[in-house]
């Protein structure tokens, strides 16, 4: 049996033992709550697989008293629109990249600091255990109740005019990142000219060439089929990111102490389901890239390390002390 880290500990067993203590268990009964999840992504990516795998096994193991619609492709807005749903209960769940909470609480960006994990099992390690903890509880004061973390991947360079090797080849590079101020330092950092774009956006926006670059996972790369409007992709790694399956706070109390646990259970098996989905695509997609004529470089990622390092030190206030501690529990 794997083992159970802290934040998946926390989350079977507090609800188990509130349920016990009312006797709600056994009684199995409560009102027929449907829940809308949405994320940005394709209904071909993982996430959306998962996704589709929680809600039939939800709506199976809760009898129908709980159901489950997932809306792929931004079809309940941008992740932006979704964190600002979710706060207020006007969206009621969503998968969402874990950066993107940076909007609501710049600590979320923690995850996604640039060369800040040297695997992704040691990411998960932190996000299982006290990192996880962390983070849920930041999000629960904001209305939001996280269920499990997922996986976003490593993000790669992809562009229309040439490979990137060093630094120094992205210089004058127009890329579209992220909304947030670290990744727009980072591409700063790195020499290249970064922008914000939402990603329903992205694509036209590199067919029409207002962009030369943009930085994603191979997944959402290939998901996207940005390889009809980019040639090179470089394998450059620069931010390993999660992604987690949230509910906002008001449907997650709606739902019974049994269905809870139902929910709960399922959103960590599907999440361990779909890490495994990313660790078993990599190799495919670069496979299938190349087939669609993308040129694919590895990178030497040491002086792209060297060149980040004055981001770390510039917000390490923005996460303070007992985060960071935290963090280098599981990068040692």
């Amino acid at each position: 049996m794997k083992k159970i880290h802290s934040f998946k500990k926390r989350a079977l067993h507090g609800f188990t033992a509130v349920a016990l203590a009312t006797g709600l268990i056994a009684s199995g009964a409560s009102a027929e709550t449907k829940i809308r999840i949405g994320h940005v992504l394709a209904d071909s990516h993982s996430w959306n697989i998962a996704a589709q795998g929680f809600a039939d096994e939800v709506a199976e193991k809760t009898e129908g008293r709980v159901t489950v619609e997932v809306f792929p492709g931004g079809q309940l807005g941008s992740e932006k629109d979704m964190i600002e749903g979710l706060q207020f209960g006007s969206v009621q769940g969503g998968v969402i990249g874990a950066g993107s909470f940076q909007t609501i609480d710049p600590k979320m960006g923690i995850i996604e600091m640039p060369y800040a994990w040297t695997s992704r099992e040691q990411a998960f390690a932190a996000l299982d255990g006290k990192l996880g903890d962390a983070l849920a509880d930041i999000l629960d004061q904001q209305n939001i109740k996280v269920l499990a973390w997922w996986e976003n991947g490593y993000r790669n360079v992809t562009n229309s005019k040439h490979p990137i090797n060093t630094p120094e080849d992205l210089t004058g590079l127009k890329i579209r990142v992220t909304p947030d101020k670290v990744r727009l330092a980072t591409f700063e950092a790195l020499g290249a000219e970064p922008a914000p774009l939402s990603f329903g956006e992205l694509y036209s926006a590199l067919q029409q060439g207002v962009f030369d670059a943009q930085e994603n996972p191979l997944s959402i790369i290939y998901s996207a089929s940005f390889f009809e409007v980019q040639k090179y992709v470089s394998m450059t790694g620069h931010v390993w990111g999660a992604a987690t399956l949230v509910l906002s706070k008001p449907v997650w109390d709606k739902l019974s102490p049994e269905d809870q646990e139902i929910v709960q259970a399922a959103a960590l098996e599907w999440g361990e389901k779909q890490r495994d989905m990313v660790a078993a695509s990599d190799a495919d997609m670069i496979a299938k890239l190349k087939e669609h004529g993308m040129e694919v470089n590895d990178v030497d990622k040491a002086p792209f390390i060297a060149a980040v390092q004055p981001i770390w030190e510039a917000n390490a206030d923005v996460y303070g002390e007992e985060l960071l501690s935290i963090l280098d529990e599981y990068r040692k």
